[in-house]
């Protein structure tokens, strides 16, 4: 098992530990958040507690962390926790800048720990079918992505949480939802080359922006269409269109609480044709492959070039929502 220290205990942290406490692959040994009032989760759950990231990275039972805190924070502990000899699991996006995750990689490569990001989607068993569909040519060239990913959980937060500050979130619902389809998109393409994004606040008080939209193009042809709202109820949707066929996966809840999916394709000269697929626990899956690349019994099937370009596309992103032109995403093929 992979002795585990979760670090932020908000919302999405006290779910990974609850997830990760029901694992036999990883072990909660300690958790931290800089709130004193967290410390009652802890007690609750029988971990220890800190209050800093530097107790964490000092104990010598801790061989990983889980970092689900706020972003701007994510690249400066990935460097300090590869120095000091931890495996890293950040929850996304890994950094805010193409700089910075540059950096992050860096620290962990010179180290020789294991770099995992909160990319629960590519864990999905539908979005595996897809991926696997794309990859044997079934679906052909892939000429768009389409794709979208909306809640409204974010409506109930005070207004200084830092989820919803400018520094945190530059593109409203982009660090929220639209990065995970930005992932995906740059799994089925790879680098991204130009992005054009527009937020607006329409439905809520959220003066960040509530709604988004992006069409991002890529070196190797292929556009994406992603749209991001965080004012209206759930609905989950990435599709693929290829030039022998299309594949479409809907998500039935959030991910917070899997109930399915359903998947449906369509190949040329045939007819759609739809599957339910049951519940499944992704995010475990993903801190487990995490576990087991720690522990060198596979690699970790994110690649960390893919990490470093949706980084460098997010950044492009932040740029085009403030200046409302297309804007060229930064990279050299690393």
């Amino acid at each position: 098992m992979l002795n585990i220290a979760v670090i932020g205990l908000g919302w999405w942290g006290r779910i990974i530990v609850d997830l990760a406490r029901g694992s036999d692959k990883l072990r909660v040994v300690r958790v931290a958040d800089v709130n004193p009032q967290a410390q009652a989760f802890a007690a609750e759950r029988g971990v220890p507690f800190s209050s800093s990231l530097d107790e964490i990275l000092s104990d010598p039972a801790v061989q990983a962390v889980v970092l689900c805190t706020p972003h701007t924070l994510h690249t400066g502990q990935i460097v300090a926790a590869a120095r000091a000899g931890k495996h890293v699991f950040c929850e996304k996006p890994l950094s805010m800048t193409r700089r910075d995750v540059l950096r992050a990689v860096a620290a962990v490569q010179e180290a020789g720990v294991t770099l995992a990001v909160g990319h629960e989607k590519r864990f999905e068993p539908p979005i595996i079918e897809l991926m696997r569909l794309l990859k044997s040519g079934a679906l052909g060239t892939p000429l768009q992505v389409e794709a979208n990913f909306s809640q409204d959980k974010f409506l109930t937060l005070d207004k200084d949480n830092w989820r919803l500050s400018g520094a945190e979130a530059p593109a409203g619902p982009m660090t929220a939802t639209g990065i995970h389809l930005l992932d995906l998109s740059i799994g089925v393409f790879g680098e991204a080359d130009t992005v054009f994004t527009s937020v607006k606040q329409l439905g809520s008080a959220l003066t960040n922006g509530d709604t988004l939209a992006a069409l991002v193009t890529f070196k190797r042809g292929g556009h994406a269409l992603i749209t991001a709202i965080l004012a209206t109820p759930f609905a989950g949707r990435f599709a693929v269109y290829g030039s022998k066929g299309w594949a479409e996966v809907r998500d039935k809840t959030h991910p917070e609480a899997p109930e399915g999916w359903t998947l449906t394709t369509c190949f040329s000269g045939g007819r759609a044709q739809s599957v339910d697929m049951p519940p499944a626990p992704a995010v475990l899956h993903n801190l487990e492959a995490f576990a087991d690349a720690a522990l060198g019994r596979a690699p970790y099937p994110v690649p960390r070039e893919q990490m470093i370009a949706n980084v460098s596309a997010l950044e492009a992103i932040f740029r085009s929502a403030a200046s409302g032109i297309v804007e060229k995403v930064e990279g050299d093929g690393r």
